[in-house]
């Protein structure tokens, strides 16, 4: 039998965040394993992870038993970890409906869905997301169809680890799954695909409402708008579904069903050709997709690879210039989807005197530019999906109508009233942007983009993709997932490790402040630090933020925000992080700032 010290051992190696518990769940403890078995020691966490997540929604009777929504992204352990979950959950007193393989995006839909009927309703996902195949992972939430706000989880973390320090932890968890009768678990395995019909349709009508922005007793003009724009200049998408949750999600029938060409290949759930991450090489595969489709019908300009559980999805567009498939860095993708969706809430008349955007703490400042051109406020919060949500439901709470938020570093935007990234919101607010043309008092998104930001003479009337990326605001910024982003740090003490970087800072501010100045206009800096939600400005100790990020901006003359850089510990992957982002096109800029930050962090590092 696992001991409690071999449980202690393998806790310690997950990353239990917000944004996921997760670690190599592989029984043969390799990365890139395609093995459907677990460990005996991961058996015992998912089991106590289910555990304490029925003990957060709270158990009753028959007539109050909380219901309990799982489902899976199409990683090979996935079912091993439903297989112990779903046992644990019906003795702990709730109702289990599993859905199999979904997208993360589906099962939160289907949560809100399911939460208008049950309000004690949650859901688990089994998922590690852009993790390599052999990781897999938890992430836990509620009826409002996002994740729980960080300090949530942290409750459940803390459960968990009490729970597992038990001598009984594996006995417990052994007796809760071998309690159940062969008829508890046939009533929800049998009804699988009942349950992925479900999740399906609340997902795509859902979609539809978010893409829309419908609310109650209150109509949306934009789908007739849309339809009208594709029945006139078709547009044509490709996908490589790469074998995640999303090859069998809504996408092939949403896409066709509004009037949208639709072509895509590796669409078996598991079948996973590729590095999972949508970057890079693994893009490669949806350019020659859109490059093939291009030739035979020029209508196919947009393409898009998911990563696992399809909650985000990279671009790949047809560059018409130079006959042939370009890819889009995640940065620019969030800044197309963010003018996209602000430009309609002016075609639709909805956009307040009082309205935010809520990014995360390495966003490019290309979306404060573009803010900036609707008199929007732009709202910062550390890494993790569940801190940007949270933060825009605090501004929601405070008055401020908040339509977009996201994570630029990662890709893909976040629409309300959705809670979570989802590629066929990226897509659809670029195909709003090219497909919606002026029509009678109503001007098109792409011409009141163009107004919005004082650019009138870029547009015209029979305007390109390319058009609208070169409106954008001009920056360089540093791709996350580059290797030059990524550094093996030997402190497992962040806040010292950036009390150390500060000493390091201050010495190379004064050797380096004279270049900075002549070569970028660079003329004074301030730290900020981000814990969560929280944003916290002109901190005088780096060591302030923590495990959270730190950021140092830079001014130029006129006091304008001109470049940063930044760092913070990946939350799901053992990585450090950092980043610069520089305003206008010079490359070598963003790499001087870039390498200048890695030196400074490796010599604090070292001392």
């Amino acid at each position: 039998m696992v001991s409690k010290d071999d449980i202690k051992k393998v806790l310690d190696k997950m990353i239990l965040s917000a944004s996921g518990w997760r670690g190599v769940f592989a029984a043969d403890g390799a990365e890139e394993s395609r093995t459907d078995k677990i460990s005996e020691a991961h058996v015992t966490i998912c089991g106590a992870s289910a555990l304490v997540f029925a003990e957060y929604l709270g158990s009753g009777g028959d007539m109050c038993k909380p219901v309990v929504l799982i489902g899976s992204d199409s990683r090979p352990t996935g079912k091993a970890i439903a297989d112990i979950i779903i046992p644990v959950l019906i003795t702990a007193g709730c109702e289990v409906r599993y859905a199999g393989v979904v997208s993360a995006p589906e099962i939160m839909a289907w949560a809100r869905k399911v939460g208008t009927i049950n309000s004690s309703a949650g859901f688990i996902y089994i998922s590690a997301s852009h993790n390599p195949i052999g990781h897999n992972g938890l992430k836990f939430g509620l009826i409002d169809g996002g994740v729980l706000a960080a300090e949530e989880i942290q409750t459940l973390i803390e459960n968990l680890k009490t729970f597992l320090d038990s001598d009984v932890s594996v006995s417990v968890i052994k007796a809760l799954v071998t309690a159940v009768n062969p008829q508890q678990i046939g009533k929800v395995t049998n009804n699988i695909q009942e349950y992925k019909s479900n999740a399906f349709k609340a997902y795509y009508d859902f979609c539809c409402e978010v893409v829309n922005d419908e609310q109650k007793d209150n109509a949306s003009c934009i789908d007739d708008a849309l339809k009208e724009g594709l029945a006139k200049k078709p547009i044509g998408i490709v996908c490589d579904f790469n074998g995640s949750a999303r090859a069998v999600s809504i996408d092939k029938v949403y896409f066709s069903g509004h009037g949208i060409n639709f072509q895509f290949i590796n669409d078996v759930p598991g079948e996973i050709v590729h590095r999972i991450v949508p970057e890079g090489d693994a893009l490669l595969p949806c350019a020659k997709l859109l490059e093939d489709a291009q030739k035979k019908d020029a209508s196919f300009i947009l393409g898009y690879v998911p990563d696992c559980d399809g909650d985000r999805g990279n671009i790949v567009i047809w560059n018409d210039t130079e006959k042939k498939a370009q890819t889009l860095d995640a940065q620019e993708v969030f800044a197309l989807a963010v003018a996209a969706e602000l430009s309609q809430l002016v075609y639709t008349g909805k956009l307040p005197s009082k309205a935010a955007i809520a990014i995360n703490d390495p966003t490019s400042m290309r979306i404060d530019k573009i803010a900036q051109c609707f008199g929007i406020q732009v709202f910062r919060a550390e890494v993790g999906e569940a801190n940007v949500v949270t933060l825009a439901r605090n501004l929601r709470d405070e008055g401020y109508l908040v339509r977009i938020m996201g994570e630029g570093s990662a890709g893909g935007n976040i629409t309300h009233p959705s809670a979570v990234r989802d590629p066929v919101n990226t897509v659809m607010a670029i195909a709003k942007m090219l497909s919606i043309r002026s029509s009678g008092d109503k001007e098109c998104l792409f011409k009141i983009w163009c107004n919005y930001s004082g650019q009138s003479d870029k547009y015209r009337e029979d305007f390109s993709l390319a058009d609208i990326i070169a409106s954008l605001p001009s920056f360089v910024t540093t791709s996350v997932y580059e290797n030059e982003a990524c550094l093996q740090v030997k402190s497992g003490d962040h806040g010292a490790l950036k009390d150390k970087y500060h000493e390091v800072f201050l010495r190379e501010w004064e050797k380096q402040k004279d270049e900075l100045k002549t070569r970028f206009g660079i003329i004074r800096w301030e730290a900020i630090a981000y814990n969560g939600t929280e944003e916290k400005r002109g901190i005088e100790r780096f060591g302030e933020a923590g495990r959270g990020g730190l950021k140092i901006l830079f001014f130029n003359a006129d006091g304008i925000e001109a470049a940063y850089i930044w760092m913070r510990g990946s939350a799901t992957e053992p990585v450090f992080r950092i980043m610069a982002d520089v305003q206008g096109t010079d490359k070598n800029a963003e790499r001087f700032l870039l390498d200048w930050q890695r030196k400074m962090i490796m010599e604090a590092d070292g001392k």
